[in-house]
């Protein structure tokens, strides 16, 4: 599948609005339109996906490794791949968009913020592109779309600014109406605060669909093609043994409060058994099942939801007699003792894990993260490492006696440079794993 990277010169220069445009401008031309994320993040691509009408990929090769970053790429359908950067083109050590470009060998379209630019515009999209050269980067930094630009001699001063080797793939105007709301952990999701569709639309009226269907090229396969990116370890085992046995009936909490799952995760639960959802701050119960997951999300703004349900005392009795229980992040807190809010009221949790959670006012831990397993637990075997990535605005003060599963490589993790809380067989983490990873596929081998 042909695709292309659209990245940003910097955080905040309007990537996501951009490729929402994008994707909806090739939509309008007949193409069946594939979006996808560089770096961790689940809130941008729940904006794709309502633009798209699918779920996004997410391509982060810190998480992935490179021949997992390249099979999720090919795992997605349609025509073509729009993939929205992280941050600046260059930013990143674990994991950058340039990473990403380079890894899948696409071509980079730079939105470049014009709003009090024009031939500077020009300038400092030849300095990306001139960066990547002088620094030995493998990356085609092809053109550039001037975000927040006027039409007229603002548009035309831009493009003829841009020397021959940089194409002018258009301009998105300025409109009020484009401004997606934010809060903490980021911006609100597509389903709470999707674009206005006659802001979207106009939008995408002034896009080059021709240039951008012509720069978009199919990745090139690593030199040693099929060996690099054949399924090994876990990944290998879950596709060996997706049709054996008994299928495991998994649990997984689908609803306002546990919002942060990756589409590739869901995925592989249904490869290797049956997802059963269910919606704990709605007040459903926690289903019939032989293991449950709790993803990440808002517990915090669903908490006095939560602690009415009868989900978490079902659980918490579950818990109790073994059944395996995995939460990530939201996940940990709800399996927690109790959860304060930034309000300072305090709601009773699951209390299967010996913690209690307090929400802050700003963030507590942003990284890529990397863990080793101390002993065998849900989702490593001891002296196992798991890749992944913690972003959260609370903190876990657990008790003395606490037992903890991961020892942390790289990231702050839960305390003193320790993460996993872990009792009978429930684990609560903050890091966030994609698939690749391995610990989902350690999970659904337990159940």
């Amino acid at each position: 599948m042909n695709g292309f990277v659209l990245a940003g010169t910097s955080s905040g220069v309007g990537k996501t609005v951009a490729t929402l445009a994008t994707i909806h401008a090739l939509e309008r031309e007949g193409l069946d339109v594939q979006s996808a994320k560089a770096g961790p993040d689940f809130i941008d691509p729940s904006h794709h996906e309502r633009v798209a009408g699918r779920p996004s990929r997410t391509l982060d090769r810190w998480l992935q490794g490179e021949a997992g970053l390249r099979r999720n790429y090919r795992r997605g359908e349609g025509d073509l791949c729009v993939v929205e950067g992280v941050m600046g083109l260059y930013d990143g050590d674990a994991s950058s968009t340039a990473m990403v470009a380079e890894t899948l060998d696409l071509p980079v379209v730079l939105v470049v913020d014009a709003k009090a630019g024009m031939e500077s515009v020009a300038a400092t999209a030849l300095g990306f592109r001139e960066y990547a050269a002088r620094a030995g980067r493998d990356i085609d930094v092809a053109g550039v779309v001037a975000q927040r630009a006027h039409g007229g001699r603002h548009a035309e001063g831009i493009r003829e600014a841009l020397p021959d080797e940089l194409d002018y793939f258009g301009r998105i105007a300025p409109d009020d109406d484009l401004e997606i709301p934010e809060r903490h952990l980021g911006l609100h999701m597509g389903e709470e605060s999707p674009l206005d569709d006659r802001a979207l639309d106009a939008a995408a009226d002034h896009l080059r669909v021709d240039r951008l269907r012509e720069v978009a090229r199919e990745p090139t396969e690593p030199e040693s093609g099929a060996a690099v990116d054949r399924p090994t370890g876990a990944a290998a085992q879950a596709e060996s043994t997706a049709d054996d046995g008994d299928r495991p009936r998994v649990a997984v909490a689908r609803d306002d409060a546990f919002r942060f799952v990756y589409p590739a995760t869901l995925e592989r639960i249904r490869d290797r058994g049956e997802l059963v959802p269910f919606a704990p701050a709605d007040g459903e119960d926690l289903p019939a099942c032989d293991g449950v997951y709790l993803p990440g999300g808002y517990p915090e703004n669903h908490a006095a939801d939560l602690a009415a349900g009868p989900a978490l005392d079902t659980l918490a009795d579950r818990a109790a007699d073994g059944l395996p229980a995995f939460g990530e992040c939201g996940g940990l807190m709800a399996l927690s003792e109790s959860l304060t809010t930034i309000d300072g009221e305090t709601y009773e949790m699951a209390g299967v894990l010996p913690a209690d959670v307090t929400m802050h006012d700003r963030y507590q831990a942003l990284d890529h993260v990397e863990l080793r397993a101390r002993e065998d637990t849900l989702t490593a075997g001891a002296g196992e490492h798991r890749r992944g990535h913690e972003f959260h605005y609370s903190s876990a003060d657990p008790a003395g006696d606490a037992r903890f599963a991961f020892d942390v490589k790289r990231g702050d993790g839960i305390a003193d440079g320790r993460d996993g809380l872990t009792e009978y067989r429930t684990l609560g983490t903050y890091c966030h794993c994609h698939p690749e990873s391995g610990a989902i596929d350690a999970f659904l081998d337990v159940l």
